[in-house]
């Protein structure tokens, strides 16, 4: 902005704008249409499958159903939370979802502060043992008898238990606490007399929100997916997780069984209808988490990107 005029005359302002070269417009322009395109794919079978859900059994099962609803009607989400099955199995993962993050989450932190510090003897030959497991395992028949052995079968620690921490993300943890706990701060809390756990909770915790919201999304997420451990561990069906339910309602009760053609057809319509409610009710709970930790979790994939 430049400032000119006469003499005696008011100053008026010049605006001058830096224009930028035909090559990075042009290389912008592409950047937004690759991106606009990529969110077209992203977007469209969310929409499709909202507006299925919405739409009534007979537009579904024809094919009538392109962007928006037809017919409009909430057949599908009554049936879904009319089964008691559904509403069991939902209340189950929602157990599932909360009370595995935590203690995931918990333990993770427990392992990846004392592998950061420098002060932790064997911390690499430690570092080394957790990180041979990501490309080794015992297997699922060894890891069954595991947990038969500590007659965790058919119970809801089964499900809490067994994979609760995961290496990547103890490497992520451990990543974080070296780039953003200096061992300066470590000493001064030992002059002052702060003991470990106090340390961990008054300043570690606090300082930590970018990678707690990380971690717990990323053991949300995976916890509230999860079926195949619930598949072999459990055989009570009230234990059973809400996708253990999805499976056996829509795979397992296609049977038609003896019944005319007329319920034969409005019986399909129905099962139609609730995979797309079914696919939106299992979804609903991670896509309310994510936009309120979706600043931490960006922040906290970028950790060890940079380096002061």
């Amino acid at each position: 902005m430049v400032k000119a005029g006469k003499a005696g005359e008011p100053m008026t302002e010049v605006r001058q704008s830096i224009r930028e070269p035909f090559g990075d417009r042009m290389f912008l322009m592409l950047v937004y249409t690759a991106l606009s395109f990529v969110l077209l794919l992203v977007l469209y079978p969310l929409i499709y499958i909202v507006s299925s859900s919405l739409s009534s059994p007979l537009a579904v099962s024809a094919g009538k159903v392109w962007l928006w609803p037809v017919d409009l009607s909430f057949k599908g989400y009554q049936a879904v939370f009319q089964n008691p099955q559904i509403v069991t199995g939902y209340a189950n993962s929602l157990f599932y979802t909360v009370a595995g993050t935590f203690i995931s989450v918990a333990m993770t932190i427990m392992i990846g502060y004392p592998l950061s510090r420098k002060t932790f003897f064997g911390r690499s030959g430690v570092m080394v043992f957790i990180t041979f497991t990501m490309l080794f395992s015992g297997g699922l028949i060894p890891t069954y008898l595991v947990v038969k052995q500590l007659h965790l079968i058919d119970t809801r620690w089964a499900l809490l238990l067994p994979n609760a921490i995961w290496v990547w993300q103890v490497i992520i943890a451990r990543t974080f606490f070296q780039s953003s706990i200096p061992d300066e701060l470590v000493e001064a809390s030992e002059m002052d007399g702060c003991s470990d756990l106090r340390f961990i909770w008054s300043v570690v915790f606090p300082l930590s929100k970018p990678i707690v919201a990380v971690l717990s999304l990323m053991y949300a997420v995976g916890q509230w997916n999860a079926y195949f451990d619930a598949l072999i561990y459990l055989k009570t069906q009230s234990l059973y997780p809400l996708q253990l339910i999805l499976r056996s309602v829509l795979i397992l009760n296609n049977g038609t069984g003896a019944m005319d053609a007329a319920k034969m057809i409005e019986r399909q319509q129905m099962v139609d209808l609730m995979k797309y409610s079914l696919i939106v009710v299992a979804s609903l709970p991670v896509l309310i988490i994510y936009p309120f930790v979706q600043r931490y979790f960006v922040q906290g994939m970028l950790i060890g990107s940079v380096k002061g």
